[in-house]
């Protein structure tokens, strides 16, 4: 049994299809990026934090855990792209997205007999021209608004995406390769 510090339910779909068993630890940290971090850094720091965090609050009603956290942005040259807080900023990012690639940066941490493993994924997205049709539509429905990038690839904007370099799992929130890996370096049973 090994906790997840997330409440994404993406993640907690992936780890499933894996066969993990776990209870999900809601952590909430401060996600501000620090001046001059670059968006690799950013991450890789933001998935420690939370496994780390996560691992001492439960430390305490459990002599040792394992604690997962990752944690996911979108990146286009140095600028980090987050989540959008409205319509209008959803579609300026889409706006940014469209005709161009990007890079999604995927972090998994895990905290285990008071060590921590890191893994970061580098994963390239292109997305097609979207028309401003396209934009406002998709934007209009509730699925970019909790998203990095404002998309999920397992939605509706698969069909924006014309070319994927990378790990799919990885673009949706949890590299599969890399956490089996830790997991089993971990020695917890997969499947």
């Amino acid at each position: 049994m090994i906790y997840l510090a997330s409440r994404s339910p993406r993640r907690a779909e992936l780890l499933h299809q894996i066969g993990v068993e776990f209870l999900v630890h809601d952590i909430d940290i401060d996600e501000s990026r620090l001046s001059a971090e670059s968006p690799a850094e950013y991450v890789c720091r933001i998935a420690t934090s939370k496994a780390q965090i996560a691992a001492e609050q439960i430390v305490g009603s459990e002599e040792s855990c394992v604690v997962l956290a990752a944690d996911t942005t979108i990146a286009i040259d140095d600028d980090i792209i987050g989540k959008p807080a409205d319509r209008n900023q959803c579609r300026c990012i889409l706006g940014q997205l469209s005709a161009r690639q990007h890079m999604v940066l995927t972090a998994v941490a895990l905290a285990s007999k008071g060590d921590i493993a890191l893994r970061l994924t580098r994963n390239r997205v292109s997305f097609r021209s979207l028309s401003a049709q396209e934009i406002q539509a998709y934007c209009a429905t509730a699925e970019p608004m909790d998203k990095a990038g404002a998309y999920a690839i397992q939605g509706k904007a698969a069909m924006f995406i014309d070319h994927l370099e990378g790990s799919y799992s990885a673009v949706m929130g949890l590299p599969l390769f890399e956490t089996a890996e830790l997991l089993r370096n971990a020695e917890i049973e997969l499947f």
